[in-house]
């Protein structure tokens, strides 16, 4: 597969990237997110104090189990509502679109019948674009390999 530069936004470079479990459930589960979208690598530091983008290299193995959104369908609205809701997944790495703060919440008024699936794709398709890569296993992370980090001013 094709070699691409990823970014991780935070609050120090991370040489080493890690699996944490946190308490905070996030898009496509437990693991590691990067972007290819520098700007969203940014946006996630300016988040913190200290803001710094760590820069990889990544090629993806083809041994790797990876499910790609290349849409916001319904299929990546359940899997987002899965994971978010603490049920695991046994995919490598997930590649996908982004519901951030905004759709999160359309996708909570989704889960409690608030709104149904119609007006959530009505309100969810004005936001700008995102682009996640959550690499979710150990495996998935010898695919990083550590190139160098930027401070965002």
């Amino acid at each position: 597969m094709a070699l691409m530069t990823v970014y991780h936004g935070g609050y120090m470079a991370v040489k080493q990237p890690e699996i944490r479990k946190g308490r905070n459930i996030k898009d496509f589960g437990t693991g590691f997110y990067c972007t290819v979208i520098k700007e969203q690598a940014q946006r996630w530091a300016r988040r913190y104090d200290t803001k710094v983008v760590s820069i990889y290299e990544v090629r993806l193995r083809p041994t790797l189990k990876i499910k790609e959104f290349k849409d916001m369908t319904n299929e990546w609205l359940n899997f987002i509502i899965a994971c978010r809701s603490g049920i695991p997944h046994d995919f490598d790495i997930v590649i996908g679109a982004m519901a951030d703060d905004q759709i999160y919440n359309y996708i909570s008024d989704y889960m409690e019948g608030t709104i149904t699936s119609e007006q959530f794709w009505v309100m969810a398709k004005f936001k700008y674009p995102t682009y996640q890569i959550n690499f979710c296993t150990q495996k998935a992370l010898k695919c990083l390999q550590y190139r160098d980090y930027e401070e965002v001013k």
